[in-house]
């Protein structure tokens, strides 16, 4: 690149929970600029998790961050005329990165009332090793190891 790399943001921890991982969860959760709705949509989900499964919801919300958190991943690479699918580890902000964006676009598919209760369900499936989220996680690690053949190509 040209220009020099771009400075990383510093997040200020949430109000409630007083952690900056929640701050990310509600920044990617977030629709329009709407922060405080975002942010109450995560704090009812996590007090309706608490509620379901009589633990703190915090606990689970992080338990279910961590089963959904990849470890590898495959990226594409053209060797000559074929094109592939090297499987390579990430990198510790972006695992968690996209296990935020797989809880929150599974939960938005599902079938609940509010998108609180979807994510709430999204969460307690995840904690349990279950769910979309966990499946797709699950899917990019069979991909990887099925195409550990090329991890020669790295890059």
């Amino acid at each position: 690149m040209r220009k020099s790399r771009a400075k990383k943001r510093i997040l200020l921890p949430d109000s409630v929970y007083n952690d900056v991982m929640v701050t990310r969860f509600v920044n990617n959760l977030m629709f329009d600029g709407k922060k405080n709705t975002a942010s109450k949509m995560f704090h009812e989900a996590i007090a309706s998790v608490a509620k379901r499964t009589n633990e703190d919801g915090l606990e689970v919300w992080k338990k279910a961050l961590a089963n959904v958190t990849p470890q590898i991943e495959v990226r594409s690479r053209r060797v000559g005329g074929a094109t592939f699918q090297i499987p390579s580890e990430i990198r510790p902000d972006r695992k968690i990165s996209m296990a935020m964006k797989w809880l929150i676009s599974y939960s938005r598919k599902r079938n609940e009332k509010s998108m609180a209760q979807k994510l709430a369900a999204e969460i307690v499936a995840a904690s349990k090793e279950e769910g979309a989220a966990f499946k797709k996680k699950e899917d990019v690690h069979k991909m990887a190891e099925a195409n550990k053949a090329f991890s020669h190509f790295r890059f």
